[in-house]
């Protein structure tokens, strides 16, 4: 009886096999597929293993015969090509939010989608500078339930950590819970963001998803959905710097002309560059004013200088002055 399951199921050891061992360099020639087959304990003919290509043809596998050498069948069109998965690697490899016993598992399933010798262009290190990886490994999960409580249209509860001096997790409120209606998830400066509506403060407040922990989905329906109606992911991403909360204002600002790829790269190819000499130019964009905001501005130098309104200029030179005065007189 086992012997004649194993023979139903032939098929399906054949397509396993041009999944796993064939590619363009590596076809399998009807020899190899009748061996891997044995391996199953599973007999078969010549004029069987035709068929069973054909059928998988039939199913849909871009099965191609290779004719001059190495000759043999071999799986040319899959899911993902192999520069795609790569590129899937890198992603995951060079993430923070995503710890490293995840990116190793992660890493593994995207190589089962590539012949074993594919694979083998998979096992690669991503370096980046200074890259730290998160220590939470919940995340990986906490995204996957935000979303089906986006999904299910219901509000979550969780608990919410920060960083304590000795480097100590310790949880906000005293580790009471926080209830929220999570509409958009957001990905800034390398780590995915909340953006929710609190119905007791009544405003929208962000979270990082990395230190949320204990997330419980609830019964109750969300709130907020008239703050999220006409909600622009991009729009947002170009107005908030590092996730800082602060008044939305519009503000001009002119900067040197090398700085002209900085600012696409900012705000997008669509802002408006007007020059204003053969030196300069000048924008004008709505931006959530904070120390972030000023931090990447000090971080350009004397080649840009904010224009109007004065009060955020004001703001700006006092959160200059406040860091040159600990150097004054040292």
């Amino acid at each position: 009886m086992a012997k004649l399951q194993n023979q139903k199921i032939k098929i399906l050891y054949v397509m396993r096999a041009f999944l796993e061992r064939s590619d363009e360099k590596h076809p399998l020639t009807v020899v190899d597929l009748i061996t891997e087959l044995g391996r199953y304990g599973i007999q078969a003919e010549r004029k069987s293993i035709y068929a069973d290509i054909e059928t998988l043809r039939t199913f849909g596998m871009d099965i191609i015969l290779r004719k001059d050498a190495p000759a043999g069948y071999y799986l040319g069109k899959r899911d993902f090509e192999l520069a795609e998965l790569k590129l899937l690697v890198d992603t995951v490899q060079a993430s923070k939010f995503i710890t490293v016993k995840k990116s190793d598992e992660l890493i593994q399933k995207l190589e089962g989608l590539a012949s074993h010798y594919e694979a083998r262009q998979l096992q690669r290190q991503v370096y980046v500078a200074n890259r730290i990886k998160t220590m939470n490994e919940s995340i990986y999960y906490n995204v996957d339930k935000i979303h089906t409580a986006i999904s299910e249209n219901v509000k979550i509860r969780f608990q919410y950590f920060e960083w304590a001096v000795p480097k100590e997790m310790r949880l906000r409120k005293n580790g009471a819970f926080y209830c929220i209606s999570p509409w958009v998830l957001t990905w800034d400066d390398e780590n995915y963001y909340l953006l929710g509506f609190d119905e007791e403060a009544d405003i929208v407040k962000h979270y990082r998803v990395d230190k949320m922990l204990n997330i419980e989905m609830t019964k109750e329906p969300r709130l907020g959905r008239e703050h999220f109606d006409n909600f622009d992911t991009a729009v947002f991403s170009k107005k908030i710097f590092g996730m800082f909360g602060g008044e939305e204002q519009d503000v001009k600002i002119r900067f040197e002309n090398r700085f002209v790829g900085v600012v696409v790269d900012r705000f997008g190819k669509d802002i408006t560059i007007r020059p204003m000499d053969a030196e300069h130019f000048d924008i004008r964009v709505r931006v959530v004013v904070s120390h972030p905001f000023f931090g990447w501005l000090s971080g350009l130098g004397a080649g840009v200088k904010i224009l109007s309104p004065e009060s955020v200029a004001a703001e700006y030179r006092q959160f200059l002055d406040e860091i040159l005065e600990q150097y004054r007189g040292t």
